[in-house]
C-alpha cells in the first residue's frame, strides 16, 4: 500500500523519513496533488541506470537511423576487438 503523506508533514521530517525503505517510496502532496516522492538511494540508483540506459538506447537507434546500420560481421568484429584488448 503506498505511502501518501501532505508534503506539512516533512516538519516532522525523522518519522517521514523512518517510512521510506527500498522498493516503498513515499509520495507527498501539496494541495492534495501529487508533487514529490521520496525514495531510498538504491531505488534511486536503479531509476538513475534505467534511464541512462534508456538514452544510450536511443542514441544508438538514431545512429543507426541517421548513419545506417552495421552488419552483423563488422559489429561482432568490433566487439570481439574490444573483447580481446
Amino acid at each position: 500500500m503506498p505511502q501518501i503523506k501532505p508534503v506539512s508533514e516533512l516538519r516532522n521530517y525523522p518519522d517521514v523519513l523512518k517510512n521510506v525503505k527500498v522498493g516503498h517510496p513515499v509520495y507527498l502532496t501539496k494541495n492534495g496533488t501529487g508533487r514529490y516522492v521520496l525514495i531510498d538511494i538504491e531505488d534511486y540508483t536503479v531509476v538513475e541506470a534505467a534511464g541512462r540506459l534508456s538514452f544510450e538506447l536511443m542514441r544508438g537507434r538514431t545512429s543507426g537511423e541517421t548513419d545506417g546500420w552495421i552488419s552483423k560481421e563488422n559489429m561482432r568484429a568490433h566487439f570481439g576487438e574490444r573483447a580481446n584488448a
